[in-house]
């Protein structure tokens, strides 16, 4: 039996600097630095305006944490100071005695201490170095290695993009970012179970328990293992400190993504004396056609519906499981059914994966390396082994993990970014992503696919971001191209794409102090991506007119950039199979910026959101090129009459064709419009309606710059309701892409649908959520109620 004391109270704060004069400052555990000086009014928050800017000096100077904690002593034979999560480069003394040292934010540690405790008061000292000092110091020592910035975030095993990224700050933290305590022992303990769970071809489950066991003595032990009434025992002989079970489940409910069947999870209980370690698991199989980059879980290929996944905060100590559990329902609501847990973060914690089990959201875990070259020689290959062994044991239970992937990008770089004159030689990371991480991923998860980094194209000796093969990133729409030349992809699997678009307006408006306006210095702050600003409205070129002001700007942006990424998905879900999925770039952000994220840094969802939940939807129609593609990924057909009507913009049909289509469950069709209704008279003055099944998609046959359209007319009214608002809007003309943002009149406030586009006479009923009584007429009027042609851009051409 063990027991654990958290060591949570009574820390401190100080400054190792002759620069900077701070000490004793109340801390809070787990945290960071940075928030502790928050807390303690010592610095301006860094997320609002500009005031990141002057905080470069917390991640330059040495930080020194101290409790003072008393000690009564125990029977145990053994205690020790169990440290799950230090950032970054830390001295640990105990009553003054060096008890060791770290270097690595994605491990814990655990150092013996019995025998320094004293009766009465103890004091815990922990001095954290300079994450800079450290990584400048490696490098000097390592020689310099290219990287997508020039920030040294390769040298030094700890979050990359603590550094800056560009859609993030550069706010390099150190700190106990998770918790901290003493364990006292006797005998032997758990020191780690590692669950395989596998299915046979019978149907029937099979858990093989691989438990290692710290002990002070060579007597007998039992180890046990029970899940779903299955019970197992070994017996380890004198002095062996490792122990297998193996427990046979009968037929066992399987695990299955959402949108393919249930989320069944199993309680099992592993024993050893009188601890027991209890964790949920769950019994599928996961498996990867290398060719096609197919992930097919318990048999059944899945289509992939992703968002890449970054860390929710830069001070990761602030997320909770309420805030996870809130980011990974939104996820799931706008019908993703895998998140990649990007490589320039963090292993997540467990909070996060045990809510993916729940949600049925497959993860796709990159290890952490992104953007960079980085070095194989050590103090570095003995982090990351022991870093990968320790994530890959505590991971290995989560049915919801389907995939090992080496890096972000790296394999990309060195090919292709002009590494390898550079490098002249020096390792790079080929050794981690070729050997070490495969190596270790068969020896300890070997029920789960790896591939060695994204983009990759399955084999060292093919162009890495290949569109024929494995997995790609698409970045040169963005960086140069617009978003329609996503059509002259034909990939296998879309791994990173995306458009950007500022946060939500109250996000914004928190954010900074001063004047919104395009230009702003303050508003430019909170863009981080290299010409961000000028690509936003090169962006809007040919698809929708050149914003007047700041009100204009954040509309017509947020749009486009959910435009384009629809645009991307629809696409690539028209291939199907041959495409096998997208995972969008990016579902979330960690602060309030502009950026590709669908969720901002306050949690508000922004147009983006609305656009992939309706292209991520199990049933989509899609018209493009003469072509209806019925994307069915349910598991039912689908089948019914497909109608396809020409409509002048006032409304009055033109031509109609119907056919009827059956559609297989995951599946696409794709249904050759007759000339009749795909050819218009007039481009600017026609659109097309196409529907089946009460789904219903509207395309113009030009960019919204050439379209006539009238003048919006509308009669719209908001009407009090159960949580909110009621807001009802009648369509007298064509409306384009109609949204409501009541986030400007209540910051809390939320809707439940956007970008809706009606013909005349169509209604639309939207639900405001929000604890406020808010203005009616103001509900009803922009900016808040906005559509594309509104009076002062209807009949604009060239944008």
């Amino acid at each position: 039996m063990s027991t654990f004391r958290a060591l949570h109270e009574g820390w401190t704060l100080t400054a190792v600097s002759h620069d900077t004069r701070i000490a004793g400052v109340p801390a809070t555990v787990p945290g960071c630095v940075h928030t502790d000086l928050l807390a303690a009014g010592l610095i301006d928050d860094p997320y609002l305006d500009d005031n990141e800017s002057r905080l470069s000096w917390i991640g330059r100077t040495a930080w020194e944490y101290r409790t003072a904690f008393t000690w009564s002593g125990d029977a145990h034979e053994r205690t020790d100071l169990v440290c799950e999560g230090l950032d970054t480069v830390a001295t640990l003394t105990l009553n003054g005695v060096r008890i060791g040292s770290t270097a690595n934010q994605h491990r814990s540690y655990r150092f013996p201490v019995r025998h320094l405790l004293r009766a009465g008061e103890n004091t815990l000292h922990i001095r954290f170095a300079s994450a800079y000092a450290y990584a400048e110091a490696q490098r000097a020592a390592l020689g310099d290695r290219p990287g997508a910035y020039t920030e040294p975030y390769q040298f030094i095993r700890k979050m990359a993009c603590n550094f800056g990224w560009d859609w993030g700050p550069t706010l390099v933290t150190a700190g106990i970012w998770r918790p901290i305590g003493l364990e006292s022992w006797s005998g032997a303990r758990l020191a780690e179970v590692r669950p395989v769970l596998t299915v046979d071809e019978n149907h029937d489950g099979r858990v093989e328990v691989e438990v290692r066991i710290d002990r002070t003595d060579e007597r007998p032990r039992t180890v046990t293992a029970e899940i779903a009434g299955v019970r197992a025992v070994a017996r380890p002989a004198p002095g062996e400190r490792t122990a297998r079970l193996v427990l046979r489940v009968p037929a066992p409910a399987l695990w299955w993504p959402r949108g393919l069947g249930a989320q069944a999870r199993y309680e099992l209980n592993v024993g050893l004396g009188g601890e027991t370690w209890s964790r949920t698991v769950g019994f599928r199989s996961v498996t990867l056609d290398r060719e096609t980059f197919t992930l097919a879980v318990n048999g059944t290929p899945v289509q992939v519906r992703g968002a890449n996944w970054i860390p929710d905060d830069c001070f990761p100590a602030r997320v909770t499981r309420s805030r996870l559990a809130e980011r990974l329902q939104q996820a799931a609501a706008a019908n993703v059914n895998l998140l990649r847990v990007w490589g320039g973060g963090l292993y997540e914690s467990e909070d996060f994966y045990d809510l993916a089990d729940s949600a049925g959201l497959m993860v796709w875990q990159d290890f952490p390396f992104a953007c960079a070259a980085y070095p194989e020689e050590e103090p570095f290959r003995s982090e990351v082994e022991a870093e990968a062994r320790e994530n890959i044991a505590r991971l290995a239970r989560h049915p919801a993990l389907v995939l090992w992937c080496g890096n972000n990008e790296n394999i990309e770089a060195h090919a292709d970014w002009g590494w390898q004159a550079e490098l002249a030689g020096r390792s790079w990371g080929a050794g981690y992503y070729y050997d070490l991480l495969p190596r270790l991923v068969a020896e300890l998860d070997p029920t789960r696919p790896y591939w060695p980094g994204s983009p990759y194209s399955g084999s060292p000796a093919l162009p890495p971001n290949d569109p024929a093969h494995g997995t790609i990133h698409i970045w040169d729409v963005w960086n140069r191209e617009d978003y329609t030349r996503y059509a002259a992809y034909t990939p296998r699997f879309v791994a990173e794409f995306g458009f950007q678009g500022p946060p939500a307006h109250a996000t914004l408006r928190r954010a900074v102090s001063g004047e919104l306006t395009l230009d702003a210095p303050l508003v430019m702050h909170h863009q981080k991506a290299e010409g961000g600003a000028g690509k936003l409205l090169r962006g809007l070129r040919g698809h929708l007119p050149q914003p007047e002001g700041y009100e204009d700007w954040h509309y017509l942006t947020q749009l486009n950039q959910a435009r384009a990424v629809a645009f991307g998905i629809e696409h690539f879900r028209a291939l199907a199979p041959y495409c096998r999925g997208t995972v969008v770039w990016q579902l979330n952000d960690c602060w309030p910026v502009t950026s590709w994220a669908a969720i901002d840094g306050d949690g508000r969802r922004k147009p983006l959101w609305y656009a992939l939940r309706r292209v991520y939807a199990d049933r989509l129609l899609t018209v493009r090129d003469g072509v209806v593609a019925v994307v069915n990924d349910s598991d039912r057909p689908w089948s019914g009459e497909l109608s396809v009507v020409r409509h002048r913009l006032d409304g009055e049909p033109l031509a109609k064709e119907a056919v009827e289509v059956a559609v297989a469950a995951r599946s696409v069709l794709r249904v050759p419009v007759p000339a009749t209704v795909a050819v218009p008279s007039e481009p600017s003055a026609e659109l097309l309606v196409v529907s089946l099944d009460g789904l219903r998609t509207v395309a113009f046959f030009a960019e919204d710059v050439a379209v006539d359209f009238p003048p919006a007319r509308y009669e719209a009214h908001a009407d009090p309701a159960d949580g909110g608002y009621r807001v009802t809007v009648t369509a007298r003309t064509v409306l384009r892409d109609l949204a409501l943002f009541p986030d400007r009149l209540d910051p809390a406030a939320s809707v439940d649908d956007m970008l809706v586009t009606l013909l005349p006479g169509e209604s639309a009923t939207f639900h405001v959520a929000t604890g406020r009584e808010l203005d009616l007429s103001a509900l009803v009027s922009p900016p808040v109620l906005r559509c594309v042609n509104e009076k002062r851009w209807a009949g604009v051409t060239a944008g």
